[in-house]
């Protein structure tokens, strides 16, 4: 095939066997989102570059080697988003939904961009549901997102597979003092670290801390803290949020090298990781960064938010089995007709049993065609049960009714009965 025909790589196509899952996922967050009292907002995938060079950070990995920035044909520099807190900032300050201190509990789906090594579960085009709250700066509603999650986790059944850690990297001013301590520490080493990391002591030192270099690494282990420059406030912050995870018995692991990627973040990260897809990875993180939306133009303004990666969920729950079993049926009824006068009555039958029954997956045989034939495409929807409709049917206004999985013999069901017995088998369980 040509490689035009092809798509790009590490930009995948989900496949209608894979959307099921991806549907499920997104619903159970959507659901439980809703119940927190969360709106959603969606915000266009390309934006002007500069949103995300004033919000991320110039020397940062992502604006220095990762965006897909092109300019368009009135020669503005665009980007592909290649995450959502900037674009969600941007969105709130533009129509001025954050002013006079109103809170605002937001989250968003789509798809971020990033240019970088495609690997299981991260790739260039990569999905992300997240979530932003404005206008709320105690520890209170840091503790919310936790265990908002910890909740997703227990009804996915993840709750054993992943540890969260936490960190809090103080305001600007603590975190500034401790940036010199670690330069100075870091430089007298400098001839043993990793190139990367060399690279990182000019620009943004604190992603050293984040090396996966086990050289370096050693070298860390004696390197100065974040905890000892901590403010005072954030210190507070720190143990209010800890006394509300305490509260609800949520566990946490204290990572002081915790330090993420932006530029943005200020006091509480955190990070929900999970070692059940190879290396431990990272399926959900974020935290607070409550100088953002003045750093963008806006008034001061509190901000906390996280974002989490479908895809790498989506493998988990996989790799898990942790897949509902009904996901892996196209329908639950599928109704074989037999001859033109049954396949009109059919049409109308089904139409009166979705009335009734809404949530009911019922499928109507397309392009008829041969007893077996028909039966054969019933057992391959992965329904669990046929309805039969041939012409001795049609005469006596019944339908033939016969599992498809598992025990039970064939009977037969009045027209007008069949929905409150598909109710009973089906929809009840």
């Amino acid at each position: 095939m040509s490689k035009s025909l092809q798509a790009i790589r590490g930009m995948n196509d989900i496949l209608p066997e894979q959307t099921p899952l991806w549907r499920y996922f997104e619903g159970t967050v959507a659901r439980l989102l809703d119940n927190y009292g969360y709106r959603q907002i969606r915000m266009p995938i390309v934006e002007f570059t500069e949103l995300f060079k004033r919000s991320i950070g110039e020397v940062t990995d992502i604006v220095e080697k990762e965006m897909y920035t092109f300019d368009d044909r009135n020669g503005d520099s665009l980007t592909l988003r290649p995450e959502g807190t900037a674009a969600c900032v941007r969105a709130v300050l533009e129509h001025g939904i954050t002013g006079g201190g109103q809170v605002q509990k937001l989250w968003y789906v789509g798809p971020m961009f990033r240019h970088e090594r495609p690997q299981k579960g991260r790739y260039r085009q990569f999905h992300q549901i997240g979530l932003e709250v404005f206008n709320l700066e105690g520890p209170d509603i840091d503790a919310e997102l936790i265990v908002m999650t910890w909740r997703l986790w227990g009804e996915l059944g993840l709750r054993d597979a992943v540890k969260l850690e936490l960190n809090s990297l103080g305001t600007s001013e603590s975190r500034g003092r401790y940036r010199e301590a670690l330069v100075e520490f870091l430089s007298a080493h400098i001839d043993k670290l990793d190139k990367d990391s060399q690279r990182r002591l000019k620009t943004n030192p604190l992603r050293v801390l984040d090396t996966k270099n086990p050289e370096t690494q050693a070298i860390l282990v004696d390197a100065p803290k974040m905890a000892d420059y901590l403010d005072d406030e954030s210190r507070a912050h720190f143990e209010g949020l800890k006394a509300r995870l305490d509260a609800v018995g949520i566990p946490y692991v204290i990572n002081p090298k915790l330090v993420r990627g932006l530029d943005y973040y200020s006091k509480t990260v955190f990070e929900w990781v999970t070692d059940k897809l190879g290396a431990q990875g990272t399926v959900c993180a974020g935290g607070r960064y409550d100088g953002l939306v003045e750093q963008m133009g806006g008034k001061p303004t509190p901000g906390v938010g996280f974002a989490m990666g479908i895809e790498r969920l989506v493998l988990m729950l996989e790799a898990l089995d942790k897949v509902p079993e009904e996901l892996s049926r196209q329908v639950d009824v599928y109704l074989c007709a037999f001859g033109e006068a049954a396949e009109l009555a059919a049409l109308s039958l089904s139409e009166r049993i979705r009335d009734q029954l809404p949530n009911l997956r019922l499928q109507i045989n397309a392009g008829a065609g041969s007893f077996k034939s028909q039966f054969k495409k019933a057992d391959k929807s992965g329904a669990l049960y046929a309805l039969i409709l041939g012409d001795d049917e049609l005469a006596q206004q019944v339908v033939g009714f016969k599992p498809l999985r598992g025990q039970g013999e064939q009977q037969s069901i009045a027209w007008d009965a069949l929905a409150a017995h598909l109710a009973t088998c089906v929809v009840q369980g």
